[in-house]
């Protein structure tokens, strides 16, 4: 008698994210130039950078990653127990897929949309992932979300599971936060948000975490300047900037800078700055909440009937929050 096979799918992909290298100028040009040099930390993200983040995540003073990581596999039953079955699980920059996999023996999901900004790499994660859940829908989308957040009308209707791992909302500026928030209720169609916060803490863990012994963040922040020179044609000469991080109680967050150890001139086509030695470019904010506080956060955008939970040392914490009613 013949063996029944479930039919092998294949990952759908769409690229909706466009890179414009005049607009990127402009917005690099825009920062570097301004009173407070400033670049947004998705830059740190090259291809390079991207793997020196993936080696941080290993270290022992970066906490977030595996602490995010316990919580969901210690308390996987209990959080989808309170979120819709059936639903479409919407994983913001997925990178490797591996966070939002684990998940789905406990979610279930009826389809899975992976978003990052670029099919590229989420090609060969999805193709992987499609060999060890066959039946399962998946659609890769390429798409920068970071100043606006809407779902192309291939994701399908109904509810969707919106997963927003890693502290990645600790990027945004509180009233940046809530403006995001917002959008991902919308796009969740009436489902639910699943996300994780960082948590206030000593300084003492903080700052180690941003700032490891083995200068593998310190790398992370400079390669940045050798991203800005393949973006902008500019002439930074990494071996005269030095990373630095530092918590912020007053705005509740972890800064990231690079400090010029001395004076330099630096050029690109159409533009320059003298930067003085001890003179900083800003590289990243990284925001840390308290549970009672970002409760409030995902009330004020509108989510009900918010769930949390942490680890042993309250480091660290998943929420999952009702969008409910339809979206405005």
């Amino acid at each position: 008698m013949p063996t029944l096979t479930t039919p092998q799918r294949s990952p759908a992909l769409i690229q909706l994210h466009r890179a414009d290298a005049l607009a990127v100028r402009a917005e690099l040009t825009a920062g570097l130039l301004g009173g407070a040099a400033h670049i947004a930390p998705k830059y740190l993200y090259d291809a390079l950078g991207s793997r020196l983040f993936a080696a941080i995540t290993e270290l022992a003073e970066y906490y977030p990653t595996r602490t995010e990581a316990e919580i969901l596999a210690r308390y996987a039953t209990d959080i989808a127990r309170g979120l819709p079955t059936g639903a479409t699980l919407v994983d913001l920059g997925a990178g490797n897929c591996e966070k939002a996999a684990r998940l789905f023996g406990a979610l279930k999901p009826a389809r899975y949309v992976a978003v990052d900004i670029s099919v590229d790499f989420l090609q060969q994660a999805l193709q992987c992932l499609q060999r060890e859940h066959p039946a399962l829908e998946l659609l890769g989308i390429g798409l920068d979300f970071s100043s606006q957040l809407a779902l192309p009308p291939e994701v399908g209707a109904g509810p969707r599971v919106v997963f927003y791992p890693g502290s990645s909302i600790g990027n945004f500026a509180p009233v940046q936060a809530l403006d995001f928030l917002r959008q991902a209720r919308e796009v969740s169609q009436g489902g639910a948000l699943l996300i994780g916060v960082d948590l206030v803490k000593p300084v003492s863990v903080l700052e180690p975490a941003y700032d490891d012994a083995l200068g593998v963040t310190a790398a992370f922040n400079r390669n940045m300047l050798l991203h800005l020179n393949h973006l902008l044609g500019s002439n930074f000469d990494i071996a005269h900037w030095r990373h630095r991080a530092r918590f912020d109680a007053a705005h509740s967050r972890i800064e990231m800078y690079l400090d010029a150890t001395q004076d330099q001139l630096v050029q690109w086509p159409g533009a320059q700055r003298l930067f003085r030695r001890g003179e900083s470019i800003h590289t990243e904010n990284s925001y840390k909440y308290s549970v009672a506080g970002f409760e409030a956060l995902l009330g004020e955008a509108g989510f009900t009937g918010t769930r949390c939970w942490t680890d042993a040392r309250n480091w660290f914490a998943v929420f999952t929050a009702e969008a409910g009613g339809e979206p405005t």
